[in-house]
Order: structure tokens, then C-alpha cells, then sequence
């Protein structure tokens, strides 16, 4: 299935932008497709508002590209995959500083970054997963809208700060409301699919963001 909607967004990408972006995507490396594959899609499920190779103003008054953006109203994300290469190793101290340099006017521009090394997409995916969800969950919780209370608002806050899965019991004691209660509010936050079950078997005891948080 990731193959089939990989291509998909490929060639979707490559419909817009500059020469040099188009060359850059139809080179993706390992690197950007992994990350993709195990931690974009497990985590999110859908690359809706996620653009690769995406051109910015260079703080020379030149183009960089990142390697993601995330673009989805009102905030911007930007997603670096780094790999500990020649390249890296062997970086003089201007070259680290240019880096320095590059990624805080991207702060400074309003975009949120995220710097994940290829050895921990290989090798430690979940533990991206996680932290992508926290910063979606963090930046969106607040543009849910009418339809959540604000119990509900503090759930998916709650969840997002967590690495581990939530249980009803834990909710109920952070927000002082009951198990029941608690439980009620997160199958109702699971059904508009905020919140997914973390649980396997009939009672469902643990819950994660769910993927309308992407």
C-alpha cells in the first residue's frame, strides 16, 4: 500500500516547482523515502499538506530546499533528515555555523523544525513517530474546533505529551473526572478520529493520536 501511494505523491510533487526541485525529487534518496515509510505514514497516514524537496528563501538571498514541509494552516514545519556522513564528519567550522545559521532564520521566518539523524529513522522509528505526533498534536489541538469539549482538548493534549500510549485511569486522575467518564470522552475523541487504540484484544485500555491530527 506505501508503494502505491509513494508513487502517487511523487509524481503529484513533481507537477510544480523549479527544475532544480523536480531533479532533486525524482532523486529522493534512501534517506527521505525511509523516513517516509516508517515513521511519516505509520504516524500520520497520509501525506496531505506534506511537500518534499520544498524551496525557501536562503538567508544569502539565495534557494535552499528541505528535505519535508509540512504546510497546513496557520503553521509551517520543516523536516530535515540528517545522516552522519563524510559531509558531516568532516564539516570546517564555517560550514557548521552556516548550518547553525540556515536553520535559525528558518525560526526566525515561523517555521517549527525538525531534525530527525537517518540512524534513528532506520533504527528507532517509533521513537520519531512519537515526536511527530507530539508536535502535530501540540500545534493542532487548538484547531479542533466546536466539535470537542474541552476535556477533549486536554485529552489530546495529555496524549501528545506522552510517549507511551494513555489509559482512561491516567486521564481521569490528570483532569480529576472519573474512569468512566474519562473512558466516554476518549471513544468519542477515537470515533472523529482524534485518538486510535494502542490496545489489542475487545477492551481497549490505551490510546495514541489518532491520524486526523496530521
Amino acid at each position: 500500500m506505501f508503494e502505491a501511494h509513494y508513487k502517487e505523491w511523487l509524481a503529484e510533487q513533481l507537477k510544480a516547482g523549479s527544475s532544480e526541485r523536480q531533479r532533486k525529487l525524482k532523486e529522493h534518496g534512501h534517506a527521505e523515502k525511509l523516513f517516509l515509510e516508517q515513521v511519516w505514514w505509520p504516524a500520520i497516514g497520509r501525506t496531505e499538506y506534506l511537500h518534499g524537496e520544498y524551496e525557501v528563501s536562503d538567508f544569502k538571498d539565495g534557494v535552499r530546499f528541505l528535505d519535508f514541509a509540512y504546510l497546513r494552516h496557520p503553521h509551517k514545519i520543516a523536516i530535515e533528515i540528517d545522516g552522519y556522513g563524510p559531509h558531516c564528519r568532516d564539516i570546517d567550522r564555517r560550514g557548521f555555523a552556516d548550518r547553525l545559521q540556515r536553520q535559525n532564520h528558518l525560526v526566525l521566518d515561523g517555521w517549527n523544525v525538525l531534525r530527525f539523524s537517518f540512524d534513528d529513522v532506520k533504527e528507532r522509528p517509533r521513537q520519531c513517530q512519537q515526536l511527530l505526533q507530539q508536535l502535530l498534536g501540540k500545534l493542532y489541538s487548538q484547531e479542533a474546533g466546536q466539535e470537542i469539549t474541552l476535556h477533549q482538548r486536554e485529552i489530546i493534549r495529555i496524549v501528545s505529551y506522552q510517549l507511551d500510549p494513555v489509559s482512561p485511569v491516567e486521564v481521569s486522575k490528570a483532569l480529576g473526572i472519573s474512569t468512566q467518564f474519562a473512558r466516554k470522552l476518549m471513544l468519542d475523541l477515537v470515533d472523529k478520529q482524534y485518538l486510535m487504540s494502542a490496545s489489542h484484544g475487545e477492551r481497549v485500555r490505551y490510546y495514541r493520536l489518532g491520524k486526523r491530527k496530521a
